[in-house]
């Protein structure tokens, strides 16, 4: 638990960055077997006006591009919230093995409500994975993490 509160940090320092620089206060980053921080990425939808910039996709974009599926097979992303539908579908086909969430989706849903900038499905990650052919293990939410992960949503959402 120890690793995962001190990568979800790191992650929680990525989604600060994110808002810093315009965009929706999410952050994942990519850890490889050994423990080392590949990548991180943050969400870029209000600024390349993108509807499907959401970290976890562009991370999963990025480790593609730089890595085999078999080794990413053994890698661990960690993301501040639980990933949508379009992200589980990204970590699934990129074929990272294990996912690390802070926060679940219906908690996320509590601070977003109504905000058209970010409309949730209400379809649990583990859901969604269930249904593939694909044995991703899932962990989270971590709920010593919550208040920490959802400081930068506070201020953010319901504010136009």
């Amino acid at each position: 638990m120890e690793n995962h509160i001190y990568y979800l940090r790191e992650a929680v320092k990525v989604s600060e960055e994110s808002v810093a620089k315009g965009n929706h206060p999410f952050g994942a980053i990519l850890v490889s077997p050994e423990g080392e921080i590949l990548l991180r990425q943050g969400n870029v939808e209000v600024t390349n006006k993108s509807s499907i910039g959401h970290a976890e996709t562009k991370l999963m974009e990025k480790a593609g591009e730089l890595f085999d599926k078999e080794y990413l097979w053994n890698c661990t992303m960690y993301t501040t919230c639980e990933p949508c539908v379009m992200c589980c579908g990204a970590a699934y086909w990129t074929n990272v093995g294990t996912i690390v969430y802070g926060v679940s989706e219906k908690k996320l849903l509590e601070i977003t409500g109504s905000d058209d900038r970010n409309p949730t499905f209400d379809l649990p990650s583990r859901e969604i994975f269930s249904r593939g052919q694909k044995n991703i293990k899932v962990i989270g939410p971590i709920e010593e993490m919550t208040e920490e992960i959802l400081k930068p949503h506070l201020n953010y959402w319901n504010k136009k």
